[in-house]
């Protein structure tokens, strides 16, 4: 398996780190190394996130690394990450 961004979900993770960033720049580097850490973890274990409480007929799931949740779809032999969400917003339905 390969875990990829949507350009959006991209847009949206780089968002955050540059948030951070402002404030401690050493733990936007922290952060962002955690992230790609457990997100490579789903290479192996596509379906360890959990279905997304607020969405669970929809076939997407996520991965909470606080205080992000990563939302995600299996399509074929790749993980898309579809949205990044801080976890004090209320998610829209995730689209892919």
């Amino acid at each position: 398996m390969k875990v990829r961004f949507t350009p959006a979900a991209r847009a949206q993770f780089l968002s955050a780190i540059a948030y951070i960033r402002r404030d401690k720049p050493s733990a936007a580097t922290k952060f962002r190394q955690h992230v790609e850490t457990v997100l490579r973890r789903l290479e192996d274990f596509p379906e360890s996130g959990r279905i997304i409480p607020e969405f669970p007929e929809l076939l997407f799931r996520e991965v909470i690394i606080p205080p992000y949740r990563f939302f995600y779809k299996i399509k074929g032999d790749t993980v898309w990450i579809v949205a990044v969400w801080h976890g004090a917003q209320l998610p829209k339905q995730p689209r892919y």
